[in-house]
């Protein structure tokens, strides 16, 4: 993982966090966190991850949740995701993620909190 600036939306700006994915010198994909308010949560940071298809399927996205969650400075991260994107789900949860998807919310909702990674 290599921090970047990010962009606007994508990690950039003052509250905002990213890394490039690298896998073997070759661009693998990013990551990035954000600092948003959206309901049902309120204010939080939320991180996405983006891999090329490549190198998908490989065990990068648990990799890349998991060190994009310990080098960043927030404590509790949440991953948002469709309900049907199963890959992205099972590499969250392998990475610390917990699913804490309120009943009648759409989306996946996940959450990271570092105490509880670290046990």
């Amino acid at each position: 993982m290599v921090a970047t600036k990010g962009t606007k939306g994508r990690g950039g700006g003052r509250d905002g966090e990213a890394w490039r994915i690298e896998l073997d010198g070759q661009r693998a994909g990013q990551v990035f966190i954000n600092l948003i308010d959206q309901p049902p949560i309120g204010p939080h940071a939320s991180i996405q991850i983006y891999l090329n298809r490549a190198s998908q399927g490989r065990g990068i996205g648990t990799i890349g949740y998991g060190l994009a969650c310990a080098a960043s400075r927030y404590d509790v991260i949440y991953a948002h995701m469709q309900k049907s994107n199963t890959a992205s789900a099972r590499a969250a949860a392998a990475a610390g993620f917990v699913d804490e998807t309120p009943a009648e919310e759409r989306q996946k909702v996940m959450v990271w909190r570092r105490c509880a990674a670290a046990t």
